[in-house]
């Protein structure tokens, strides 16, 4: 899930609202906080805790709720994984910490220490393209035994998704979950658990329907919500010259659609005047049935 700001950088309490029960109306099992989409670490440590507890409180346990307590420092991660508990978080989710590169055994003694001192189950988040670190399979496995009761893997790599899956999919109880949106009906026919879709920001429905037709074997409707996903990353997804435009494009949208405002948490900021028309006009390609999201 996105943070909503203000303008002075203060959470958008109306818009965090309004986004929550815009999801939640979309069948969404779960909600994500504080993850790169949601700018967790652009956030100060107090916004972070804010967001938690107004989420919570919002959610009212109607889905679980997973909070991202990834930081470069130690305490604060621990201090924010407390705090989730105390707000009614379901479960923490843990990445590398960013900044300074770390090496595979590093990351399994943080991990030696940092699980014990956690009050909920924790997820392994793998993404390597902001935290220097691609997790292998053995640091996994650690996590696994440490308690890890699943992973989300942004790596864009169907191969180590793939090995993630055969290593687990046999009775481990160990979830494993995909954080590419065009890998989803892979994830799932091949034993995987799900999703963690941005795009189900504006579009929640799109992506429980491709994940619940995944489930039937639906071959028709996978196809065309698949190429409903595709279409996303060609038209909404691609407005913008750097990698920051994935998430700038996310909040464009929602603030198209009258849900929370598009302010960004520095260093980034929101799309110009010109980008954000290409927005409104690639969000005009997009429509919906009582059955699913067409193309128009």
């Amino acid at each position: 899930m996105v943070t909503p700001l203000r303008e002075n950088g203060g959470l958008d309490r109306p818009g965090l609202n309004n986004l929550i029960e815009h999801i939640l109306a979309g069948g969404v099992h779960g909600i994500f906080l504080l993850g790169t989409t949601g700018e967790g670490p652009s956030l100060s440590h107090a916004l972070r805790k804010q967001l938690v507890s107004e989420a919570c409180a919002i959610v009212n346990m109607r889905v679980p709720v997973l909070v991202c307590i990834t930081d470069t420092s130690l305490q604060e991660s621990i201090e924010l994984a407390t705090h989730a508990r105390s707000a009614g978080a379901d479960a923490l989710v843990v990445a590398p910490p960013y900044y300074l590169p770390i090496s595979q055994a590093e990351m399994c003694d943080y991990l030696k220490c940092l699980a014990p001192l956690l009050p909920l189950p924790f997820l392994l988040y793998n993404m390597p393209s902001c935290t220097k670190l691609h997790l292998s399979l053995e640091t996994v496995g650690l996590a696994r035994k440490l308690g890890a009761i699943g992973i989300k893997d942004s790596s864009g790599d169907m191969e180590f998704l793939y090995s993630l899956i055969r290593q687990y999919k046999d009775g481990s109880n160990f979830s494993i979950i995909t954080g590419t949106e065009l890998f989803i009906p892979e994830t799932i026919t091949n034993g995987g658990q799900g999703a963690v879709a941005g795009g189900a920001n504006f579009f929640p429905a799109l992506f429980v329907q491709l994940y619940e037709a995944t489930l039937t074997n639906d071959l028709e409707k996978i196809s065309n919500l698949r190429k409903m996903v595709a279409r996303i990353g060609e038209t909404i997804y691609d407005v913008g010259k750097h990698r920051s435009k994935y998430i700038k494009s996310t909040k464009c949208v929602l603030s198209l659609m009258g849900i929370c405002n598009d302010f960004m948490a520095p260093p980034l900021t929101p799309f110009n005047a010109v980008q954000r028309a290409e927005i409104k006009a690639n969000l005009s390609e997009f429509t919906y049935d009582n059955e699913y999201y067409l193309a128009r």
